[in-house]
Order: C-alpha cells, then structure tokens, then sequence
C-alpha cells in the first residue's frame, strides 16, 4: 500500500544520509519531493533523477533553510513547481562539537541558526499555505541528546531541545486547522559516518540499547513514513523516540 501517492512533500537536508532514505522511501510510496541540498550538487542531481525514475515528481533545490528569506524563497518555488505543498520535514542540521569551555561562539551560534532557526524559518514560511488548505504535516527531526542532553553537545542538544518546544507550541497553535506537528529522536544511528568509527566503541554503544544494536536509516525513515501519512491523522505534539530503547 502506498500511503503517501500524491502528496507534495519537502524534506530539507535531503541528498544525503537519513534525508536522502526518507526521499528514497517516501517516492516509493507515490509521494512528489522537493529537497534541499546545501553544495553537493552532483549527488543532489543523481538523487532527483533517481526519484524521478520511480515515477513520481521529484526536484533538488539549492536552498540554506538558515536563511529566512532563502526558505521563503523555496516555499513560493515548491508551490510553483508542485502545486501544493503537503508535508514539511525539517531534517537540516550540522554537529559542531566540544566542550563548552573549550567552544567558540560561531559554532554555538552556527549550530542553533542551521538546526533550530532553519525550523522557524521553514514552517513560517510553509504555514499560510497549511492554513489556506486547513490540512499539513510538520516533522521536525530532533534527537536523543535533546532529550537528554550529551557532554561536548551543549549547542547541539540546546538546538534540538528547543526544537522539541517549538514542535509542541506549533501543534498547540494549528491544530484547530488540522495541521499537525510531531518530531522524531532518533538515537544511535549507524551510518557510513559511524562505519568509520573504532569497531569496539560502536559495540560498546549497542550494547548499552536494550535492543542491542544500533539503529538504521530505515529506522527513522518508517517513523517519518508514519507521520507524514494519514496513519499519524490523530496524533500531534509528540516526541517519538527512536533509539532501541536507549532512554527507557
């Protein structure tokens, strides 16, 4: 069954890691994707034909969800381009890591403007529309560590905590209009950014997850799957950990 045939969805940070999977994954289900992409244009444009062969609409932008005007610009492009707009996933994000005596206020700065701000500027400029049709998904990828918070993490956990507040505030706001807004935090994802880590220390990790064993791609993608579809109709406000169980 292909839940998602015929919606126009948005995913920013698309042309690779877990945004690319989610474009992969949600074409398959007959969704049209627009994604953004910030300088790899090669691997953007392979992934756009790729979605384009599977027979649904499919377009990359270059576009830095940071900048309110570059995100209000993209908006009014996917309308134009796509017709409608159905599904907003903000998935754009960067790590800056350190501790916090030894972190530079740019990288604090640079972390919150591209993980957190991106949020604002994005559903901002996708709500008149959610609000005109009285209908739209809003999925904001958070994290674990914005739960829980991480040492060396102190921007990065902030921007994902306050993402989470922001989730619950724009469900409070739009639910009267059915728009629903839901965020995802995911935990230890293995990835080929992980492949390249010591061996030992990713076991030690997985065995510390009570399902003993990192998380996928495909992971966070069936839960994405999950809230974009009519599956997730009432359900809004919430925080879906996916993490094996890591914060039980």
């Amino acid at each position: 069954m292909r839940v998602l045939e015929g919606k126009n969805v948005i995913i920013t940070g698309g042309s690779r890691g877990i945004g690319k999977g989610i474009a992969q994954v949600f074409a398959e289900h007959g969704a049209n994707v627009a994604f953004t992409y910030s300088s790899s244009e090669i691997p953007a444009l392979e992934l756009e034909k790729e979605l384009l062969d599977k027979g649904v609409k499919a377009k990359a932008y270059k576009s830095n969800a940071a900048s309110f005007e570059e995100s209000e610009k993209l908006v009014a492009q996917v309308l134009e381009d796509f017709g409608g707009i159905d599904v907003l996933i903000n998935n754009a994000g960067i790590t800056k890591d350190n501790l916090l005596m030894r972190m530079r206020e740019e990288d604090f700065d640079q972390v919150i403007q591209t993980n957190l701000k991106s949020v604002f500027n994005m559903t901002k400029a996708v709500q008149r529309t959610f609000l005109k049709q009285r209908k739209g998904s809003i999925i904001n990828m958070s994290s674990v560590v914005g739960v829980k918070g991480n040492a060396g993490q102190a921007n990065y956990a902030a921007s994902k905590a306050g993402m989470i507040g922001f989730t619950k505030s724009v469900a409070l706001e739009l639910g009267s209009r059915n728009i629903r807004c839901n965020a995802i935090a995911p935990g230890f994802i293995e990835t080929e950014m992980t492949g390249k880590l010591d061996e030992k220390v990713v076991q030690s990790w997985r065995d510390g997850i009570p399902l003993k064993r990192g998380g996928s791609p495909e992971d966070i993608t069936n839960a994405c799957l999950f809230f974009a579809s009519d599956l997730s109709a009432y359900v809004t406000g919430q925080v879906l950990n996916v993490d094996g169980g890591m914060l039980t």
